[in-house]
């Protein structure tokens, strides 16, 4: 994964991942539990194992034989860590490393945005506050006024950390209890190895997440209509209130549009993560996701993955 890595992922990672999780969710459970949550669209029936089909275990039993897998040649990977789930079953497609800790990069935004949309409707309006961002941007002014959902779509389509931070700020308690929010989301869903320090997903030391809980929260996430909409858009105008184009967003994802199927999640980047990248593709009525992480060439990766995945099993049934 390249030395750069390294320093941030010591060989005790987990355990202080743990830890350091552990003491947050002690310390601001009392305080985070305590917004109000009278305007929350979370579904408190929907338990950890709905979230990714039929649980691994079952996936793997001996007699499991959908969907069926018909042989091809080898595949190889520069990313550390992979996972391609069929997510009618639940079953294992692909998998490299899929449960060791990484650096999300931006793909961490997937938590920020489900936080927004348990607390914010789309009509909100959130203030820009003095900004210092680094990294991907739109460019927010200080002092202006967005909908909340225009943010989302700055947030997931540009993958704009300024969004992120704005969205954040308006949160009751602001970026710390947003930040706590988003682990307490986690916690929620069943990610037993994700720690999130910051909304923006840039590279921070103890903060981490697997392929196998980005799977697991990517597969949530496409079950909210507003998301599944905005990570499959690859153009979007944020207006001023006369109608005036005020932000022009592109969809980072190159493979939207591109490759059959391929329904959007979430891209990710930086120094410490290399490129990360999730991904739904739909086809004959089956869903599948995958998660390349800490690739050289995330894009060209998850291509080659699906050539492979449709060249290797059939669906039965």
């Amino acid at each position: 994964m390249g030395s750069t890595k390294n320093n941030y992922l010591k060989n005790d990672s987990n355990f202080f991942m743990l830890l350091n999780a552990s003491i947050l969710f002690i310390c601001l459970f009392a305080i985070v539990s305590s917004i109000p949550s009278s305007r929350s669209r979370t579904n408190p029936a929907l338990t950890n194992d709905q979230t990714l089909g039929i649980s691994v275990e079952k996936a793997l039993a001996e007699d499991y034989i959908y969907p069926k897998y018909i042989g091809t040649d080898d595949i190889s990977f520069s990313a550390g860590s992979v996972l391609a789930i069929d997510l009618k079953s639940g079953a294992i497609l692909y998998e490299k490393n899929s449960r060791e800790p990484v650096l999300p990069a931006s793909t961490s935004k997937i938590i920020t945005a489900l936080v927004a949309m348990d607390h914010f409707d789309q009509n909100d309006q959130l203030f820009v506050p003095p900004l210092i961002v680094e990294g991907q941007k739109i460019g927010l002014i200080e002092g202006e006024m967005l909908f909340a959902e225009d943010l989302l779509y700055a947030l997931l389509v540009s993958s704009a950390n300024d969004a992120a931070e704005v969205i954040a700020a308006n949160y009751p308690g602001g970026r710390d209890l947003f930040v706590a929010a988003m682990n307490m989301k986690a916690q929620q869903l069943g990610l037993k190895n994700s720690l999130f320090l910051n909304p923006t997903g840039l590279d921070q030391e103890y903060q981490a997440t697997t392929a196998h809980d980005l799977v697991k929260v990517s597969f949530y996430a496409m079950q909210n209509p507003l998301f599944e909409k905005i990570v499959a858009t690859k153009t979007y105008n944020i207006v001023n209130s006369e109608g005036e184009v005020r932000y022009k967003l592109h969809n980072i994802n190159q493979l939207l549009g591109n490759i059959e199927g391929v329904k959007g999640i979430k891209t990710g980047k930086t120094d410490g993560a290399m490129e990360n990248l999730l991904t739904c593709i739909e086809r004959d009525g089956n869903q599948i996701i995958i998660a390349v992480l800490g690739s050289n060439d995330r894009f060209g990766e998850t291509k080659n993955l699906i050539n492979w995945i449709y060249k290797s099993f059939i669906w039965q049934g």
